[in-house]
């Protein structure tokens, strides 16, 4: 038997659409011709009732997560209201829960804030892990400069087969003393240019 959809609230006022569906048989024909007309009819309406009480008293997050429990809940309760009846209740299912569009875009930027709170986290736990190592192979390089040189080198090569047309290339700041040298040049004396005039004049 389908319950068909309704709105109703949840436990911190969020609207939802819920339809279920309700599976019996009849256990005591003679109860059940004796005590009630419309079994049927009788066990739908109880049973929207009940599935309106159960989701009032329920938080969304259970209603999607911990569905199994409230399917339960509603079987126990309508299988022990239709006793009386002489119908048994075998299961209950919540078949679809439907959210409003606005409830729906809430929940999407919440899960990706999520996805990349836990991804900024993953790569932070990486580099602290990392550091270690990092430092373990920076102190092994500057024991000998050849190896920071060979260092260089592969990087080049595994850049360069990327096919990228721009290389930014880091060069070991031992290479500006040269220049660092040549910040204050020593200029010749003016009479050691004479003769070097009069030989060109």
């Amino acid at each position: 038997m389908d319950i068909r959809g309704q709105e109703m609230l949840t436990k911190e006022s969020v609207t939802v659409n819920v339809n279920a569906v309700v599976l019996y048989h009849i256990d005591n024909a003679k109860a059940n011709v004796m005590t009630i007309d419309r079994a049927q009819y009788a066990t739908s309406q109880l049973a929207a009732t009940a599935i309106r009480a159960v989701i009032g008293e329920s938080e969304l997050d259970d209603l999607l997560s911990k569905r199994d429990k409230i399917n339960q809940r509603l079987q126990s309760y309508l299988d022990a209201e239709t006793d009386c009846w002489g119908l048994k209740v075998t299961r209950v299912e919540i078949k679809d829960v439907t959210l409003p569009k606005a409830m729906q875009r809430s929940m999407g930027a919440q899960a990706e804030s999520e996805r990349e709170r836990r991804a900024k986290v993953i790569a932070a736990e990486g580099e602290v892990q990392a550091a270690p190592l990092l430092l373990q192979a920076a102190t092994q390089l500057s024991k000998n400069p050849a190896s920071l040189q060979l260092r260089f080198l592969d990087t080049l090569r595994e850049i360069s087969a990327e096919k990228n047309s721009t290389v930014v290339f880091p060069l070991p700041l031992e290479f500006l003393t040269a220049f660092q040298q040549k910040r204050n040049p020593t200029y010749l004396p003016e009479d050691s240019k004479v003769p070097l005039l009069k030989a060109m004049s």
